[in-house]
């Protein structure tokens, strides 16, 4: 059993100035320091530290990691021209070996940043055993929670990529209105049962556009109509949605997960919160795979909605706190688990970062030192995940070193096979 003692304690609700956590893959006991009594711990000195919940990730793409650096050969003009010419090159290319690699690079760089629950999306030119070899690199060697599915889409062959979210997904994963013909539709309702999707959803107006011109209704709709929307579902970005859409997907009691960084990125505009909030939708926050700084996205998401709506309180802390919260929610009861909170009987999964107050910090005003204060160089010295510590003094194990080490191989074959195509 392990005792973290004389450390900053907040977890978006409850807020101890000087405080022990006892664990082992579960929190036995929270307290302040003046109660906690020794009793043969094994003890961790926190002087100076803020402990806080580790970050989970709603939707994330982990084989994206190989992306960083690649020259594409032209500068995009528009969304599609984005994924035609990096993402769906990279990802047809991607075996085994590099959805492993990719696997190991994106959980420790994670890790890193105090995350230890990613929600992935996958896509690869090899589908059959791709979700076993990121659960094996992701949760087994590297010690992190995660859940994932395949993109079916009509680029791949339909069946395989059913047969692997259906035997092996956490979530069934499609990737997009755009990318599903009829026919994928029907085969996926055919085998989903009441299994949750995982679908990118009007990202681009080009997604919109093209199933209002096949189909003669918007994406919500059409997924609506195929029976897919079970409860909670996960539809990324949803940005050119409308209100009866948000509807559906409220009454479908499915879930928006919202990436505004590479939203910025893609130049594809910013997803309507005050929308989506009215209509009752509940929001969670993922990368889309962009990097594994959360603390980015939580940043990003807090400034990007008051620009848009040009109102400084048309979002606020406390939604970006129900935001964080759902995140929290969302993997708790979808894996079975208990995090979010430094309570006694929650999973022992939590961060513990340096970080002196150089102004009063309290319950009312501690997220405020996370987002102005942390956040900018928000960098964990220890990270647990089920009360193994993943992340020690900032650093993951030497064999986890090694095989990050590795990967830089990997990604330079990976680079050669798709610039040889």
């Amino acid at each position: 059993m392990f005792a973290l003692i004389n450390v900053i304690i907040y977890d978006f609700q409850n807020y101890i100035e000087n405080g022990y956590v006892i664990f082992n893959e579960k929190i036995s006991e929270v307290g302040e320091m003046e109660s906690f009594a020794d009793i043969g711990y094994e003890i961790i000195d926190g002087t100076g530290h803020v402990v806080m919940p580790s970050l989970t990730v709603a939707h994330s793409h982990i084989y994206s990691t190989f992306a960083r650096g690649m020259d594409i050969g032209i500068a995009p003009t528009n969304f599609m021209e984005i994924l035609e010419n990096l993402w769906w090159k990279l990802d047809s290319h991607l075996t085994g070996n590099d959805i492993y690699m990719s696997g190991i690079v994106s959980a420790v760089d994670n890790a890193k940043n105090g995350v230890t629950t990613i929600i992935d999306h996958h896509a690869s030119g090899e589908i059959k055993g791709a979700i076993s070899l990121l659960r094996k690199a992701v949760c087994d060697d590297v010690g992190l929670r995660g859940s994932f599915c395949f993109e079916t889409s009509d680029r791949f062959t339909i069946e395989d990529c059913i047969t692997e979210n259906r035997d092996n997904a956490d979530m069934f994963g499609l990737h997009a209105s755009m990318t599903l013909s009829e026919e994928t539709l029907y085969k996926v309702k055919a085998v989903l049962g009441d299994m949750p999707i995982h679908i990118h959803v009007a990202e681009s107006w080009m997604d919109q556009e093209n199933c209002l011109s096949f189909y003669g209704e918007r994406v919500v709709e059409r997924l609506a109509r195929h029976g897919l929307l079970n409860k909670n579902s996960i539809l990324s970005h949803c940005i050119h949605i409308n209100e009866n859409e948000a509807e559906l997907i409220a009454t479908n009691e499915c879930y928006v997960a919202l990436n505004v960084r590479s939203n910025m990125n893609n130049a594809v505009g910013l997803p309507d919160y005050k929308m989506l909030k009215d209509k009752g939708v509940k929001c969670l926050i993922g990368n889309d795979g962009m990097s594994a700084g959360m603390m980015s996205e939580w940043s990003s998401l807090y400034l990007t909605m008051k620009h848009r709506y040009s109102a400084p309180v048309a979002f606020g802390m406390d939604d970006l706190i129900d935001i964080i919260d759902n995140n929290n929610k969302y993997v708790s009861e979808n894996l079975g688990i208990k995090v979010g909170r430094l309570k006694k009987g929650y999973d022992a999964d939590f961060l513990s970062i340096e970080y002196e107050p150089p102004t009063p910090m309290h319950k009312d005003n501690a997220f405020g030192h996370i987002l102005f204060g942390m956040a900018e160089n928000f960098t964990p010295e220890h990270v647990w995940c089920k009360g193994k510590q993943v992340i020690k003094h900032y650093q993951v194990s030497n064999e986890l070193k090694e095989k990050y080490k590795e990967a830089k191989k990997t990604a330079a074959r990976l680079w050669e096979r798709i610039s040889g195509d």
